[in-house]
């Protein structure tokens, strides 16, 4: 079962990527952590992708795709994978069908979580996370007892640049530009599914369930 998640930045395709890999026992394939990785480990491809990194580049898609291909041949990768956060193009999703063509492999399904718009900046902008320990709070879904205090170690509560909501409005128009296009190219490939990402987390992950029993 080989799946990609789209959506939205503050969809929740990181908590349901998790629960897939639980629940169905296939590795979830970030590109941001192999492209870290292949660097660590100083691969030809890792170097090369070093040398955009250290730019403040983007890596090309060439050897992005060529560090998936790496990671898809991986052993733990024969009974199924998740590709998170990638394609983000069309040009790299024609890459990837050429790639995985080439070793016998293709994708079955691709799951859209959809979430609004505005659902998405009320989700995000409220997050505050604790500067001592981390923990993270919503101040409408979870919020501390105390205003800008952690419950757990009573350190400051503070709201990071990157859930200021400018910085959330411009991720979701990029994300409109780049990826929302994927949506209607892999409908046309007929393995789209729409899942209503306004549930909860475990509605959600019923709703994929639901998609994936019929794959198998």
């Amino acid at each position: 079962m080989n799946l990609i998640l789209l959506g939205g930045p503050g969809a929740g395709k990181g908590t349901q990527a998790k629960l897939i890999v639980e629940e169905y026992k296939i590795p979830q394939i970030s590109t941001g952590d192999m492209l870290r990785d292949a660097v660590k480990q100083g691969t030809e491809l890792g170097k090369k992708a070093k040398e955009y990194m250290d730019k403040g580049e983007l890596v090309p898609d060439e050897i992005v795709i060529g560090i998936v291909r790496d990671r898809l041949k991986q052993p733990d990768c024969e009974k199924g994978f998740i590709l998170d956060g990638f394609p983000r193009t069309i040009a790299q999703a024609e890459a990837l069908d050429k790639m995985l063509d080439e070793i016998g492999k293709k994708i079955d399904a691709v799951i859209n979580i959809y979430v609004p718009e505005e659902e998405i900046v009320k989700r995000i902008v409220n997050r505050r996370t604790c500067k001592k320990c981390g923990a993270i709070y919503h101040l409408i879904y979870s919020p501390p007892k105390e205003p800008d205090k952690c419950d757990k170690c009573g350190g400051e509560l503070y709201q990071r640049d990157d859930d200021k909501e400018e910085t959330v409005r411009e991720r979701l128009r990029v994300y409109k530009e780049q990826t929302e296009p994927l949506i209607e190219y892999y409908k046309k490939k007929g393995i789209l599914y729409n899942v209503d990402g306004t549930k909860d987390i475990n509605g959600v992950f019923e709703e994929i369930k639901g998609v994936l029993s019929k794959l198998s």
